[in-house]
């Protein structure tokens, strides 16, 4: 634990202008940042008497071992700067709003020559128009099939779509007229994209206007006595009121807005947003964050908006944000969205009327997502940091061990012996710090010589950093590669667990001693009986069962084991699907499929002659012959048999690749049932 005065910068140091500043630890990573209209009164603020602080602002400047600052001209400069130190450096003691789904997008792709409808995930795309988000892809689904009555746009892939274009016959939706066949000429490619144009409009709210167009056209055609025609408009003009009776209308016609409302208690916030256009509630969506910090509601807001907000332009940005309380100071947080919308954007607190009655729906919706929330978690802020001490207290540690990093060994019989490496901070998963490593010392199946080579191999390259950098010296660049990002083994752990007893544990702590690292504490966690074992120690230790510090050590075993098996199969599965092909030099999966295809199997590529494969095109001379010597010096497979039949296959039904099956194509096959293979995979 650092004391604060020791990095507190000297007396007139601090420039009084606006600016953005980052806490970094001992390690220099950096573990928060934050804005301040005057840099001077904001960091004084944090370096006061420790016991006037909040308890997490307490535990973040303790953290802390250096404070940095970087001087910019605005207000609205810094919030875009603030924004992007997060997205690159995600401190961990910032508000961090979890999403715990990927929502769903009504989207079309106005960016291709025939426009597509289609539900969409993830980062958005340039040249896409999205509606949404939903809370459920099928309630995407049921509004697209009733507005296909009206607007027939293409919503096949682009494989579908090739294949009707070649055959000259449409899909099924051609056929009963929920597509207008672009595919197959019925419509040139202006008139399709008047469909979507039309189709993005009804979607974007204006929709009253061509309802009555469709209401005076079935008037007129039934004046023209054309009944059938007038019948069809009257079935479309259903069609548009069920989809739009699916978004209940809550504000005036053409009014678009964003509606953001905050639930909190002392740990936990959770914002909820409800996305308003035409006056109808088009999407919702919301998220939920530790307060690792003192915060107020303002400034959680600003939060909400900036992750909201960060990535999008125009339209995106409404003409009106609803909040509960207004970001101090108000100003900046409006200019940014202003800027990034390309228009006046009102940042404002509904005081009455229809605004004020929807912002208590999206109130009373945050609060059920936070006590959903909590029910779902059960404490597990206060689970983990029990976990932690519980943990700190079994093994005599000095601290509770922030970082934990638990290694496992998986084989198949002694062939493909892999290695996984997997973190945990603060007891959550640091997915983006897991490694995987190939054991590269000695053939076949030795668990301890294993542990010893992995450990050995990733604090030799901490230890390079280490060196490299100058024991942590000063600056950014002992820290990051050219792109920014940490560099990999980077951060020492306070706890190495190995997935294993006493031997794997005593090979762990000897890879740590002859390169002289002696502050990092090892233990094992034995599968058999769940003991926790330490190094030079003739007993285990034992923790209950209802433990919550066992309870994380196993989680970490449990995701070491699963990364280790997944990276062992994936290169077992890829050794078997290997064949005689694959020792051709320059010969790509590209040419390789075009001569299967060609020939029909490895076994009829075998019998052809060099100006036969020569035919092919791409395949000259030289590489045919080098075809040809590679397969004459292949050992021809053994029949594959059918494990669920017996039935010896011809080489031609499976393309010559030892142990597949045409049902699991590119499999191993493997007898016995999971629990009978459970001996042989680890």
């Amino acid at each position: 634990m650092a004391d604060p005065s020791s990095y507190r910068p000297g007396p007139g140091s601090i420039p009084d202008s606006p600016g953005v500043y980052r806490f970094r630890d001992e390690h220099r990573r950096v573990i928060y940042v934050g804005k301040a209209k005057s840099l001077r009164q904001r960091l004084a603020s944090y370096f006061q008497d420790l016991a006037n602080l909040h308890p997490r602002t307490r535990t973040m400047v303790t953290t802390a071992a250096s404070v940095e600052w970087t001087v910019v001209s605005t207000e609205v400069e810094a919030l875009q700067l603030e924004y992007s130190w997060i997205k690159e450096y995600d401190p961990r003691f910032n508000v961090k709003y979890r999403d715990d789904k990927s929502y769903p997008y009504l989207a079309v792709t106005m960016n291709e020559e025939f426009p597509r409808v289609q539900v969409m995930r993830g980062q958005k795309r340039k040249g896409v128009r999205y509606f949404g988000p939903y809370g459920h892809a099928w309630a995407i689904r049921d509004t697209v099939d009733l507005l296909l009555r009206v607007f027939p746009v293409r919503t096949c892939s682009a494989g579908v779509f090739k294949n009707a274009a070649r055959t000259g016959r449409p899909c099924l939706l051609g056929y009963i007229d929920k597509c207008s066949a672009p595919c197959v000429g019925r419509v040139t490619p202006e008139e399709h994209r008047e469909l979507a144009d039309e189709f993005c409009d009804f979607m974007a709210g204006r929709t009253g206007t061509y309802i009555r167009r469709l209401e005076q056209r079935m008037t007129d055609a039934a004046e023209e006595m054309e009944y059938e025609r007038a019948a069809r408009l009257r079935d479309d003009i259903e069609a548009l009121r069920k989809a739009m009776e699916k978004s209940a209308v809550v504000l005036a016609d053409a009014t678009d807005a964003d509606l953001v409302a905050v639930a909190e208690d002392e740990l936990e916030a959770a914002v909820q947003i409800f996305h308003v256009r035409g006056g109808r509630v088009r999407g919702q969506r919301g998220w939920v964050t530790d307060k690792v910090e003192e915060i107020t509601t303002g400034a959680l807001v600003e939060h909400a908006l900036q992750q909201l907000y960060g990535e999008e332009k125009g339209d995106a940005v409404p003409k009106e944000v609803l909040v509960p309380a207004l970001p101090d100071p108000v100003e900046p947080v409006q200019e940014w969205l202003t800027e990034r919308r390309g228009a006046n954007v009102s940042l404002r607190i509904p005081q009455r009327g229809d605004k004020k009655a929807l912002m208590e729906t999206v109130a009373r919706n945050a609060q059920q997502a936070l006590i959903l929330h909590k029910t779902k978690r059960a404490s597990d802020l206060t689970t983990r940091s029990r976990a932690l001490e519980e943990i700190a207290q079994a093994l005599d540690l000095e601290s509770a061990p922030l970082r934990i990093e638990c290694y496992d060994i998986s084989h198949f019989q002694g062939d493909d012996v892999v290695a996984s490496m997997v973190v945990f901070e603060d007891g959550l998963q640091r997915k983006s710090e897991y490694r995987r490593f190939q054991i590269k010392g000695f053939e076949g199946q030795d668990d301890v010589r294993s542990m010893h080579e992995v450990i050995t191999r990733r604090f030799r390259r901490y230890l390079a950093e280490k060196e490299r950098t100058g024991e942590w010296a000063d600056g950014e660049d002992g820290l990051t590669d050219e792109d920014g990002r940490p560099r990999r083994f980077a951060y020492p752990p306070q706890l190495v667990v190995v997935d294993g007893g006493q031997p794997q544990v005593a090979a762990a702590k000897r890879a740590l001693d002859e390169l002289g690292i002696d502050d990092i504490a090892v233990c094992g966690l034995a599968k058999r009986l769940e003991e926790v074992w330490l190094p030079d120690d003739d007993d285990p230790v034992v923790l209950p069962r209802t433990s919550e510090g066992l309870y994380l050590l196993q989680r970490v075993r449990d995701e070491a084991h699963r990364f280790a098996i997944t990276y062992q199969r994936a290169k077992r599965a890829k050794r078997f699907r290997a064949g005689p092909l694959d020792d051709v030099p320059g010969l790509g999966d590209a040419r390789k499929q075009v001569l299967i295809k060609h020939f029909g199997s490895v076994k009829r590529l075998r019998s052809a002659t060099i100006d036969q494969i020569c035919e092919i095109p791409g395949i000259g001379r030289k590489t045919a012959e080098t075809i040809v010597a590679a397969l004459a010096g292949a050992t021809p497979a053994g029949p594959a048999v059918n494990t669920a039949t017996g039935e010896i296959m011809e080489e031609d039904e499976h393309d010559g690749t030892p142990g597949t099956t045409p049902d699991t194509p590119g499999e191993p096959v493997t007898a016995g049932a999971p629990d009978e293979r459970r001996g042989q995979e680890r």
